[in-house]
């Protein structure tokens, strides 16, 4: 299997060729946990996860994604609920991955917490210093970014652009205002470890240099993370990773998921437009959350609204609804033409658009037994994307038709005369009685299945 990705960093789509060909190193960056996921904290994890499952047919993977528990946001939290620091790293930590868990992605192989890994951050700050790309001054360690001329490499930007984008304040100690923290002093009550330049904690972008290293080496084959992160999140890690490896890249294939828009304007807290997944899910079934993702390409925006969400439920419709008549139906071998749209820079609407072409044959089939053949491989090529995890009976069960359901049945069996008669236009005309009821109608090889509108 052939596997091409879009590579940020050269800003094309290219052949993916791991540096062992057995094994496979992805790190993606986690969630910093001081409240409630939103649904744009969770489209990186949900399309990472269909990656690591199509990455799993072919090689060993090793996927971390971490998790940010020690923040200046999480402190004001903590404060603002005069509770201990560690509960709300705890309680978001778990709602996180409850929410995760509810949207059908799989854990990773690892998720280490920042504040476990504060001596491997102490180790790299001092070999920077030894290298001379780091200073102290005033009990704050600095990244000097004048002794990384590729500085910038991986978002392309200017110097100016450097500088508004990573919204730097003007700093008497630093010795160019690019120049981002690796150490800094904590007071009061903010939490702090020992060090050799004081009592203090790492700056944000050091964790994932020295996590990633922990436990994937030097150079990863695929970082990943949402595009808000390209700048200044990554191109930092990239700073501190490479002069930490003696140029060494930090990753061979840098991977980023679009933003979430919500009805054209961006989702952002500024906005007060944050979809929080876990009131999503008091009013949306997951699987529709997910293939609301899905539907849409991976490094593109996505525009969030009501349309979006009954266009997913009747896809899921669909997908359940040919195999509804058909009885248990256990997952096959995926399609080739679902892992070879995944295996293309993870298109998931044409994956998807291929397991659609799978229901019409199962629809057009000839046979009960070419039917559950179909459904099998539907089903096995559907649980690649992470959607048909249940049986369609399931699915079903939360059809609530708020109507008789004795005249349901009797305009069926009059459309279903009609139809043996061979008049079309009654036929046509009941469809649209009951889907005035609320119900839409999809036929299949046994019989019309009833849906949702």
């Amino acid at each position: 299997m052939k596997i091409n990705l879009y590579n940020s960093n050269t800003k094309s789509k290219e052949l993916f060729v791991p540096i062992d060909s057995k094994k496979v190193a992805m790190y993606v960056c986690g969630p910093t946990v001081y409240s409630f996921p939103h649904i744009g904290n969770a489209r990186g994890p949900v399309i990472f996860d269909v990656l690591a499952r199509l990455l799993r047919r072919e090689y060993k993977l090793t996927y971390v994604r971490n998790i940010t528990d020690l923040e200046d946001k999480i402190y004001q939290a903590a404060d603002e609920e005069g509770v201990d620091i560690s509960e709300i790293t705890e309680r978001y930590t778990k709602i996180y991955q409850d929410d995760m868990n509810a949207l059908g992605v799989k854990k990773p192989d690892i998720e280490p917490l920042a504040t476990e890994h504060i001596g491997e951050m102490i180790e790299m700050i001092q070999g920077l210093i030894d290298k001379g790309h780091a200073y102290q001054n005033q009990d704050h360690v600095f990244f000097n970014i004048d002794t990384f001329s590729d500085y910038g490499f991986l978002s392309n930007r200017t110097e100016e652009e450097q500088i508004s984008g990573a919204r730097i304040k003007s700093s008497e100690i630093k010795k160019n205002q690019r120049d981002f923290v690796l150490w800094k002093p904590s007071t009061g009550d903010i939490p702090g470890w020992e060090s050799p330049w004081g009592y203090g904690r790492p700056g944000w972008h050091l964790e994932c240099s020295a996590m990633a290293k922990k436990y994937l080496g030097k150079t990863l084959d695929i970082h990943g993370g949402g595009s808000d992160l390209l700048f200044p999140h990554h191109e930092n890690e990239c700073a501190q990773s490479m002069c930490s490896h003696s140029g060494k890249p930090l990753a061979n294939y840098w991977v980023h998921n679009g933003m979430i828009d919500f009805d054209n304007v961006k989702m952002s807290k500024s906005e007060g437009n944050l979809l929080l997944i876990r009131d999503l899910l008091q009013e949306i079934r997951p699987e529709v959350i997910r293939m609301a993702f899905l539907t849409t390409h991976y490094r593109k925006p996505i525009n969030w609204n009501d349309a979006l969400i009954i266009d997913s439920e009747k896809k899921l419709d669909r997908l359940y609804g040919s195999i509804r008549k058909l009885g248990h139906i256990s997952p096959g071998e995926p399609s080739g033409g679902v892992i070879n749209a995944l295996a293309d820079d993870i298109n998931t609407p044409k994956a998807l658009s291929e397991l659609f072409a799978i229901v019409k044959k199962i629809n057009n089939a000839k046979s009960d037994e070419e039917s559950k053949q179909l459904a099998s491989i539907l089903i096995g090529s559907a649980n690649l994307l992470g959607l048909m995890n249940e049986s369609a009976e399931t699915w079903f069960d939360d059809l609530n038709i708020d109507v008789d359901e004795a005249l349901i049945e009797r305009l069926l069996n009059e459309r279903e005369e009609a139809r043996s008669n061979k008049d079309f236009g009654r036929a046509d005309q009941i469809r649209q009685e009951i889907e005035s009821l609320g119900v839409s109608i999809e036929d299949g090889p046994n019989g019309p299945v009833l849906m949702k509108n």
